[in-house]
């Protein structure tokens, strides 16, 4: 198993969604207010539905912890469904029209069932508040050694903000993101954004978008290119498509690199003493085409990762589909769901992305407690910065 894992277990309408964290070094104060904000910010955003205002996502943390400190053992961390209905087959009742787009009809056939309920309630994109959950401990992990995430919405329905984020301005787009009712850190695409999903609201459609995270301060190395299973990028595009109604990942630049010859593709390598200090050496790149990511290894440079969330499948105006009892033709039924996800689904892809990242630092420098993790990350950047200065070493003849 991973030095660093977890679990998550629920479904829509039952009773609670959890997530079991291991491999947490003891001594990490787990933040249950940090992880609060983070579920709080994954039911925000414009184009959301009924759901999120009956739900007031708050973690319970019954495993891992003495005075909010970690001990060393999996972390529990529970959130309650305030709509949980799920034994109730008068409120929950059986789906025998399967939505195009959803998992309904590939889970049926897979348990051999005309009912699509069961399968629908863990397909259901309620399991990503865990997963949230778990990458806001991975956060606080990530702080600790100065690294820090920033995931915001690049585009909705066409609609992108063309900007560009830094170290330098991340900061002040955070807060500029979380004024914005879509998640993006521009005013005048935000408005435009909410314009597109309002008019998708009005056609009963749904709506995608472009969600967008980057790493800061992440030291070269983390990850590995021995193993095709230890790459940085290999774990983080699994874990980003994993998320629910994501059908594209992309590290830096993604598919533009097909397009264009190599010497506008690849990152200059430059080096400033002046820069030594930071995470990154003193290593410098003009561009991040390969968003922070070369084979497999973290380069020093900030990691991006973006990812294309396709529209919701449940429409209020139904799609044509079949009747599993019948075989006849039916249109879908309507379940409660939202307009637009994009701005949810740019917490959760940061998340996840956060928890890959503390996974490979684990798995670099495997640790019991913080202390050691940061006197083995310390020591390893102590080492590093050395390098550009150390005479070239003999070579056999």
């Amino acid at each position: 198993m991973p030095a660093l894992h977890y679990l998550t277990s629920g479904e829509s309408h039952g009773k609670a969604v959890t997530a079991i964290v291991s491999g947490v070094p003891a001594g990490l104060t787990v933040d249950a207010g940090f992880i609060d904000e983070q579920l709080r910010r994954r039911q925000g955003g414009y184009g959301r539905g009924a759901r999120q205002r009956i739900e007031s996502d708050r973690v319970e943390i019954l495993s891992g912890i003495r005075g909010q400190v970690a001990i060393g053992s999996p972390i529990t961390l529970v959130i309650h469904n305030a709509d949980a209905r799920l034994d109730d087959q008068q409120r929950t009742p059986p789906i025998h029209v399967p939505r195009p787009g959803h998992a309904d009809l590939a889970g049926a056939v897979k348990y051999l069932s005309t009912d699509c309920r069961p399968v629908l309630e863990r397909a259901s994109a309620r399991e990503t508040a865990p997963r949230v959950a778990a990458g806001a401990v991975a956060r606080l992990l990530l702080r600790e050694l100065g690294i820090q995430t920033f995931g915001f919405v690049r585009a909705i329905g066409g609609r992108e903000w063309p900007g560009k984020v830094s170290e330098e301005n991340h900061s002040s787009l955070s807060a500029a993101r979380d004024a914005s009712e879509t998640y993006c850190p521009d005013t005048a695409a935000t408005s435009e954004q909410v314009d597109i999903i309002r008019q998708a609201k009005v056609d009963k459609d749904t709506i995608g978008g472009i969600v967008e995270t980057h790493v800061f301060n992440c030291p070269p190395g983390i990850g590995s290119t021995m193993d095709w299973r230890d790459r940085l990028d290999s774990k983080l595009a699994a874990a980003v498509m994993g998320v629910q109604a994501i059908k594209c990942v992309e590290i830096g630049l993604g598919k533009e690199v097909a397009s264009r010859p190599g010497s506008q593709v690849h990152d200059p390598i430059e080096w400033d003493r002046d820069r030594i200090d930071t995470h990154s050496l003193g290593f410098t790149r003009p561009t991040n085409n390969a968003g922070g990511i070369e084979g497999g290894m973290s380069n020093g440079a900030p990691i991006v990762v973006r990812a294309a969330m396709k529209p919701i499948s449940t429409l209020l105006r139904g799609m044509p589909s079949v009747d599993l009892t019948s075989g006849t033709a039916a249109p879908s039924a309507y379940e409660r769901s939202d307009i637009c996800a994009v701005p949810a689904a740019s917490v959760v892809v940061e998340h996840v992305v956060a928890f890959e990242v503390a996974r490979a630092l684990l798995e670099k420098f495997p640790s019991d407690t913080m202390d050691e993790l940061r006197n083995s990350f310390d020591a390893f950047l102590r080492v590093a910065r050395a390098l550009p200065l150390s005479p070239p070493r003999a070579t056999l003849a």
